[in-house]
């Protein structure tokens, strides 16, 4: 055990972080395998009841939707009880509840009792909880490593979140063809494994804001903050718009079962691509960070990941839209590494819970809102004109956004302004692992 005389060089020689990264990747493997097989579950009854595609289509759309009304109502109260509470415990209590959510669609699967109804019912119950989830990770994180090594600890706390994003679906839609309760089984377990590593982690630093203000008053200051700091927003509303536009993750069942006909098996294949270029993008970041020209990287990759997802949009060859989801993964872990980034260390601590929820706020937005918003396109317009209409999209905000937000294009490094460099937390009395 060293102290801060042996300050460690890498966040993983640190035992709190590791236990929390792998508490983050096993828990966000977990909830992503859940939300393709709720998805896949969902447009399989629809069309097995003699739904159309659009109609099928549309039930996706809901789904998101259910999921996504939730965090819209709570993200401004649980960004404010991550700044108020123990991180450590508000997670654990997340992680035990999605646990349970788990386990009654195993049961139910299993049974052969899932409908359309239940698998709603729950979605509303998984937004509720991860209102409080994301927030309560992403504002621990910068607490469990000194300074000097906070950049990249908060870029491997993205590499965990955003592969397990990725992966999750990839391990759900195998499970799935070999047994449909199966994936269910196993995110149970995952999060169990996360609840467990959550406790292992010691006594953190928080910044305690009680009494400071009404929580009202809080939780406008943490909103007024993100509108003030014009790269906190940038970096925000960047992503929300471009993935929110070019959701193609959400019509992966419509184009496995209907388009390209590959089953379930394909609709895992479908979900691996953008898994192994998420990965493979994250862990060439984990050994060789980025250093300069960090904004104008940032708005490159959101562009690509527009293209890319029209050239899936418009494939009807197996490899062809592999290759391109593959790229999709890549674009985006690269965006998701630098606007993380720039948002942690462009934050205060005292505020870090309540930022983290309006960036929380606006990836779930991206996401599930996205579903809602690609269903609802595929349901008017069809799959295939809903994507590539997305993938447009995303150019088109990159473009926009570049002149609207000119400083996500000049900014050349991820490093603070000073005065928040002065209000970095006091982690230096913490002990490490060797």
């Amino acid at each position: 055990m060293n102290t801060l005389t042996d300050t460690p060089s890498h966040p993983f020689r640190v035992h709190n972080f590791r236990a929390y990264w792998f508490s983050r990747l096993t828990m966000t493997l977990g909830q992503y395998a859940m939300m393709l097989v709720i998805g896949w579950q969902t447009y399989d009854l629809a069309r097995t009841s003699g739904m159309s595609i659009e109609g099928a289509s549309g039930q996706l759309a809901l789904i998101g939707l259910l999921q996504f009304a939730p965090l819209f109502v709570l993200t401004p109260f649980s960004g404010l009880a991550a700044d108020r509470f123990d991180r450590r415990k508000l997670a654990q209590l997340t992680v035990s509840l999605q646990f349970l959510c788990a386990a009654a669609l195993c049961a139910l699967t299993w049974s052969g009792e899932i409908s359309i109804p239940w698998l709603f019912g729950i979605a509303v119950v998984l937004g509720i909880v991860r209102a409080f989830n994301g927030p309560a990770l992403s504002s621990l994180s910068p607490n469990l490593v000194p300074k000097a090594i906070l950049p990249t600890a908060i870029a491997l706390s993205s590499i965990s979140w955003q592969v397990g994003m990725i992966a999750g679906p990839a391990i759900g839609g195998y499970l799935h063809a070999l047994v449909p309760a199966l994936p269910y089984g196993v995110a149970a377990g995952l999060f169990a494994v996360a609840f467990i590593g959550l406790g292992t982690i010691g006594k953190v630093p928080q910044t305690n804001i009680a009494g400071v203000a009404k929580p009202i008053t809080q939780m406008i200051e943490g909103m007024r903050y993100v509108r003030q700091n014009k790269m906190v927003l940038g970096s925000i509303t960047l992503d929300l718009l471009a993935v929110f536009l070019a959701g193609a993750t959400a019509l992966f069942p419509v184009y496995a079962r209907d388009i390209l006909q590959v089953g379930e098996e394909g609709l895992a294949q479908l979900a691996m691509a953008p898994a192994i270029g998420a990965v493979l993008t994250g862990i060439f970041f984990s050994y060789r960070p980025l250093a300069k020209n960090v904004g104008p990287a940032m708005l490159i990759a959101v562009a690509v990941f527009g293209i890319a997802t029209i050239i899936f949009g418009l494939s009807t060859s197996m490899p062809l839209s592999l290759a391109a989801l593959f790229v999709v993964g890549a674009a985006d872990m690269f965006s998701v590494y630098i606007r993380q980034s720039l948002i942690q260390l462009h934050t205060p601590d005292e505020k870090r819970g309540r930022v983290s929820s309006v960036s929380h706020l606006t990836i779930s937005a991206s996401n599930e809102g996205g579903d809602f918003f690609s269903g609802s396109l595929a349901y008017l317009i069809g799959p295939i004109p809903a994507v590539v209409a997305g993938g447009v999209g995303a150019i088109v905000t990159v473009t926009a956004w570049s002149r609207i937000f000119p400083v996500l294009r000049t900014t050349k490094t991820f490093d603070p302004p000073d005065e928040l460099s002065d209000k970095a937390p006091n982690t230096d009395s913490q002990e490490h692992a060797s």
